[in-house]
């Protein structure tokens, strides 16, 4: 049951993210601008699509699950931080604890790997042929 599990996780955990990376490509100015007024430089938005988009797409495949894993999840911690960390707006105070949430699932995902469903599993048995 483990594995079967672990898939439905890697879906769960994996589309916000690949999601959001195609929403940052379709809305490629506004999300610049919003960055910036964040005090973030826009000039990194191309490595935050690549983070999202790509990172998604590899936890997906469960695809070097462990590394991505730990990148998304210090990734969500920064975003809840810098974009949702003003709790007077119960909004952002519960974006802001999504991100925790989601940091904790990539986490786990870090600590317990893709399981057999995954590109990582295969590629281990392909490593011991």
């Amino acid at each position: 049951m483990n594995n079967p599990l672990a898939l439905l996780g890697r879906i769960g955990l994996s589309l916000i993210f690949i999601i959001s990376g195609w929403a940052k490509i379709a809305g490629y100015a506004g999300t610049q601008q919003y960055m910036e007024s964040a005090g973030v430089p826009g000039a990194l938005l191309p490595l935050v699509i690549a983070l999202e988009l790509g990172g998604g797409l590899a936890i997906l495949a469960g695809a070097f699950t462990r590394w991505i894993a730990l990148a998304i999840a210090a990734f969500s911690l920064a975003s809840a931080v810098l974009f949702h960390g003003n709790f007077g707006d119960a909004a952002q105070a519960t974006s802001f604890w999504k991100n925790v949430a989601m940091a904790g699932g990539f986490l786990m995902l870090a600590a317990h790997g893709a399981g057999t469903f995954s590109l990582d599993h295969l590629w281990k048995q392909r490593r011991k042929a």
